[in-house]
């Protein structure tokens, strides 16, 4: 089950990752329908632990309304049951990552399940992600970044005042072609005056 409640929104909840948030997890890596890998390799369930790397990785699950009766950690996700094993089975719709805030500006990074996009969830977890960064480092700017094919990432990122700080041309082979990556940044004074 999601671990400890870390942030809220009105819908959504981000909750720690636990080990058994791993087989949920790994989706996120295997699955281009979620994201594609941005060179992460592909690792088994019996590979990835819920560790300390530098990173803070958090289960986006449904809360409020919108998590039906019961908490998240209590209710079923499209069709599953709280007595099911399944991944899905206790209201996880996806990941957010705050990465690299130990060494340098941290990079978020995150994922939904095809089954909510285009709902605003990922709007409301990355912006809970935003405000849990510039509460817990002293940082200046956050970053992240979107394939240049990725609209909706990108749309994302820019409607939440993120800025086109630079491309990385051909960066990624994805789907037959070379990729580009397109960088953004956040300052922190920008995110406090909602300036963007």
């Amino acid at each position: 089950m999601p671990g400890a409640r870390v942030a809220s929104g009105e819908r959504v909840a981000l909750r720690t990752a636990e080990q058994d948030d791993v087989p949920f997890l790994q989706r996120g890596s295997t699955e281009p329908d979620l994201r594609y890998s941005l060179g992460t390799p592909v690792r088994n369930q019996e590979a990835i632990e819920i560790s300390d790397d530098g990173s803070d990785r958090f289960v986006v699950c449904l809360d409020g309304d919108d998590a039906g009766p019961g908490q998240p950690d209590e209710v079923a996700a499209f069709g599953g049951s709280p007595d099911d094993h399944a991944p899905d089975a206790v209201g996880r719709i996806g990941m957010v990552a705050v990465q690299d805030a130990d060494f340098k500006r941290p990079e978020l990074g995150y994922w939904l399940i095809p089954e909510v996009h285009g709902e605003g969830y990922g709007k409301e977890a990355v912006s809970l992600a935003v405000d849990y960064a510039f509460r817990t480092y002293d940082t200046p700017a956050i970053g992240a970044a979107a394939f240049g094919f990725n609209d909706a990432s990108r749309g994302l990122l820019e409607s939440l005042g993120f800025a086109e700080e630079g491309r990385r041309r051909e960066f990624m082979f994805v789907d037959g072609d070379h990729r580009d990556m397109v960088q953004y940044g956040l300052l922190r004074g920008k995110w406090r005056d909602g300036d963007g």
